[in-house]
């Protein structure tokens, strides 16, 4: 007698534990440290970073066609994590970082794994002595970030017109005038700006976000903040000041020196 088999019955296996990523490239960006990088890649309009990427993907054919599109997805790894344990909530800037919400209902860093997701523009793409270099607009990570896939951003299925995004359901508005005080201008008037594009540009989308932890700008008042802050950008600090509903580029001055 001939045994009869469920089809519809199978063996449910466990997923893998673990998983192992290779690195494909590395970011070039002007960004040195964690501190004062845009919160999302929309406000990080003014930045242009390279992708290099690293043996044994800088094969010129793995990126046939890739120049017809106008936007990338980026996945990388937040590899400057320090934390060995994940925790089920975290406190977003967005909500003046207060209140508390899932990790799984937010965009942190802080996540069960160091994953990350970007959209950029892509500007150019060239190959020179077999190494592969892709030009991009609006990367919001810091420099020597590793990349792990690339894929291309198809507009009629990744923009979803009538979306919901609950607390981020608008861009985050620029909260404080830039300027810059005498000594800062004189400074930036020296930078090669064919070496560093968009520098006061950049400077101005940065500060003018207030890139200070989020209590300082939403819960203590911020006009009576008496500390001075600094930024690494390209290869200069740069400190500066709040004041009022102003932030004052205060210096400019190569790292180094």
């Amino acid at each position: 007698m001939t045994k009869k088999t469920d089809h519809n019955k199978h063996t449910q296996q466990s997923p893998p534990s673990t998983f192992t990523l290779n690195t494909i490239g590395t970011i070039s960006s002007p960004f040195k440290e964690k501190f004062g990088i845009p919160r999302q890649p929309a406000l990080a309009k003014n930045i242009i970073s390279e992708i290099i990427v690293i043996p044994p993907y800088n094969r010129i054919e793995a990126f046939k066609e890739i120049e017809v599109f106008s936007h990338l997805w980026l996945s990388f790894i937040f590899h400057q994590n320090t934390r060995t344990e994940w925790k089920p909530c975290i406190r977003p800037p967005r909500l003046g970082g207060n209140k508390k919400i899932g990790v799984f209902a937010s965009r942190s860093s802080f996540r069960p794994n160091d994953l990350g997701l970007s959209v950029v523009e892509l500007i150019d793409i060239k190959q020179v002595d077999g190494e592969i270099r892709i030009k991009i607009r609006g990367a919001d990570l810091v420099d020597g970030t590793p990349i792990v896939d690339i894929k291309p951003y198809i507009p009629y299925t990744d923009a979803i017109p009538d979306a919901k995004a609950g607390y981020a359901s608008e861009a985050p508005r620029k909260q404080l005038e830039v300027i810059y005080s005498s000594q800062s201008l004189e400074q930036l008037q020296r930078i090669d700006t064919s070496r560093y594009p968009n520098f006061k540009l950049i400077i101005n989308d940065i500060l003018s976000a207030d890139p200070r932890p989020a209590y300082k700008g939403k819960n203590v008042n911020h006009k009576s903040d008496p500390k001075n802050y600094g930024i690494n950008l390209y290869d200069f600090d740069i400190k500066w000041k709040v004041t009022g509903d102003s932030v004052e580029v205060l210096s400019i001055v190569a790292l180094g020196l």
